[in-house]
């Protein structure tokens, strides 16, 4: 019997690969995964609007569980999130776009083993460069999000990622991937998108060393 699985989407380019990745093994997921914050006016990590996550859902084509959480209940929310996909849609595993930060793979794997779940990794101890022409060469656009002030320019914000901009990560000494938080991203094309994504940016915030764009929908 096919894996039925549910991504953790961040709206980010490292869910979309592990998405990719699997899609093309297994067929789409059962279900796309996504935390917003208490209000429900963002997502926890990337500060995307609910109107343009939902955008990318509905370009994906497949269902999607938003669930609103603070940082000190994420577990728990998380977690009966993923109960409730077991149960009421058969998945049985999970995947996330961790690359190598160990701490986030023993804490998802923590949660998955609590309610049965295979955890998967597909991204997992590849190398930055081969992660990133792989996600380029698939035919993914993504914009950035959300830059750290004290690792990259905010100037890059809003800005698609491509090779040029690949360079000035390797110039400026960041993880490549921005694994450590040095950057996110959202995704706005790419092989699994019916349609892409028209957004406009909406101004920008300033908030725990990050600034981020807010886009709104074009």
């Amino acid at each position: 019997m096919q894996q039925r699985y549910v991504v953790s989407w961040s709206g980010g380019k490292d869910s979309a690969l592990s998405l990719w990745r699997l899609w093309q093994r297994l067929g789409p997921p059962q279900a796309l995964l996504t935390t917003l914050d208490e209000t429900g006016a963002h997502t926890l990590s990337h500060r995307l609007r609910p109107e343009v996550l939902r955008a990318q859902v509905a370009a994906i084509g497949v269902p999607s569980l938003e669930v609103a959480t603070s940082r000190a209940d994420y577990r728990r929310t998380f977690s009966a999130a993923l109960a409730q996909l077991r149960d009421e849609q058969g998945v049985t595993a999970a995947v996330f776009g961790d690359i190598d930060l160990e701490a986030h793979r023993v804490w998802c794997r923590s949660v998955c083993d609590e309610l049965g779940l295979d955890c998967l990794h597909p991204l997992w101890d590849e190398p930055r460069e081969a992660l990133l022409g792989e996600f380029l060469a698939a035919g993914f656009v993504t914009r950035l999000a959300a830059v750290q002030e004290d690792k990259l320019d905010p100037a890059l914000l809003g800005q698609v990622l491509d090779i040029v901009m690949i360079d000035q990560f390797r110039r400026a000494g960041i993880d490549l991937c921005g694994e450590a938080g040095e950057y996110h991203s959202v995704v706005v094309d790419g092989p699994c998108f019916r349609q892409p994504l028209r957004l406009r940016e909406a101004g920008r915030v300033r908030a725990d060393g990050y600034c981020f764009v807010d886009f709104s929908l074009d």
